[in-house]
């Protein structure tokens, strides 16, 4: 290939122009139809706190929701995994339906009840929409795969308002241990005007207050090693508990629709035999107490245990609220075991057990710094990567990539969930190289 003779500044402008303007288009498609989704959410939440009997048609509302994927949405049923794979081994465009359908089905799981969050929604959303300008601007491989992770960036920064957060989980969430720089300014342009997008259209995210973060000392620094490993634990047990109650139903139960009706039916009964909805839907005001008061205890536990039951049930939304839910109330009971401010814990469980879980201690980091101040950082920063290497090699998203392993050795390029079948081949290997010797 020939040297150019020009100077490379002045080779980058076409590159820049190129992929400013497809991140803005992405970022107007994906802001727009995050901004949409809150409304429907915020209107679902309020309907059914006002109405609590909906919740008795959980069952139903489920079932009738995995006909329509059963029906319709069979090629876009894996949702985030989807995406991951596509960047990863690109094949084919999106469908445009993945967009509509999860974000009904989201609704439909919030109007009811069901105790799942919001990312994953607008993460799939925003990846199909930026998807459809692959077939629009006829885009090589390569140039598809970065504008997938730019809509999945601007997603997660418009339904959080996180911006900075949002750039860096495009680019991390692909492989655990590796960044793809070459999408940096897609997804950093995308992320950024995608909030401002849903800014625009009026949408008002919840303010989070650490009412003081003291100054760093050994204690602190201590303190959050040990929160740090208890929230990966916490991380790993919400990811593989999910995973192991979805491969049991599928197992048990083969038609899909029937899934989400005996799981609704059990959530239904649990939720009648407490007395209270603490525990299901998003959770925010819960979110909000844990970063003002002492809270039972046991609120931990009961979300995950709902949100566990809803999402191996079958039911649609993301994981990442009810992780920051199930953070921030673990960050709450901590707080007086290792005395510090129970505002400053609940914020650092409020990212450090999605670090875990998602394996993104950088983006879990950033948001701390935008939602609570940038001088919470340094807690967050120690807490946010104990808990992503205490969370081992899983995670919610199974189709996850190793792109440097932690602690434990497993073979570059393999799903996290194809991890445990390898394992056990491993294990069956050596067992049997230790018996014909």
């Amino acid at each position: 290939m020939k040297p150019s003779k020009r100077l490379e500044p002045i080779e980058l402008l076409p590159y820049m122009g190129k992929w400013l303007v497809l991140a803005f288009l992405v970022a107007v498609l994906a802001g727009s139809a995050s901004a949409l989704f809150l409304f429907a959410l915020e209107w679902a939440t309020r309907t059914r706190e006002s109405t609590r009997c909906l919740i008795l048609a959980l069952p139903l509302a489920g079932f009738i929701v995995a006909w329509f994927y059963l029906r319709f949405g069979r090629s876009v049923e894996a949702g985030n995994n989807l995406l991951i794979d596509e960047i990863h081994d690109p094949k084919k465009v999106v469908p445009l339906r993945m967009a509509p359908l999860v974000l009904v089905a989201t609704v439909v799981s919030h109007l009811f009840g069901a105790s799942v969050g919001r990312e994953g929604t607008a993460v799939q959303m925003g990846g199909a929409l930026a998807d459809q300008l692959t077939r629009l601007f006829r885009l090589r491989h390569e140039d598809r795969q970065i504008i997938l992770m730019a809509g999945i960036s601007a997603g997660f920064a418009s339904v959080f308002g996180t911006p900075l957060a949002g750039a860096i989980f495009g680019l991390e969430v692909l492989a655990i241990g590796r960044l793809r720089y070459d999408a940096i300014l897609a997804c950093l342009v995308s992320a950024v005007i995608a909030d401002q997008v849903g800014l625009f259209w009026g949408v008002h995210h919840t303010h989070y207050a650490i009412a003081s973060v003291p100054g760093f000392s050994a204690w602190g620094f201590c303190a959050m090693l040990i929160a740090g490993a208890l929230f990966g634990l916490t991380g790993k047990l919400f990811a593989e508990a999910t995973h192991a109650l979805g491969g049991l139903f599928k197992s048990r139960i083969a038609y899909a629709p029937l899934r989400p009706l005996l799981g609704g039916f059990v959530i239904v009964a649990v939720v009648w035999a407490i007395g209270t909805d603490r525990y299901i839907g998003l959770g925010v005001p819960v979110i909000v107490e844990a970063f003002q008061k002492p809270l039972p205890w046991y609120d931990f536990i009961a979300k995950l245990a709902f949100t566990v039951a809803s999402l191996g049930a079958g039911f649609k939304g993301g994981e990442v609220t009810p992780l920051f839910y199930i953070g921030a109330t673990l960050g709450n009971a901590l707080a007086p075991l290792l005395h510090l401010p129970f505002s400053l814990l609940a914020g650092v469980g409020f990212v450090a057990v999605f670090a875990g879980a998602a394996n993104t201690p950088i983006a879990s980091t950033l948001m701390a710094m935008e939602l609570f101040g940038a001088e919470v950082g340094g807690y967050a920063a120690i807490a946010c990567v104990v808990s992503y290497l205490f969370s081992g090699h899983s995670g919610i998203y199974r189709s996850q990539r190793i792109g440097q392993s932690k602690n434990r050795h497993a073979p570059e390029g393999i799903k996290l969930g194809d991890i445990p079948a390898y394992r056990n081949a491993l294990v069956k290997q050596q067992a049997s190289d230790t018996f014909s010797r």
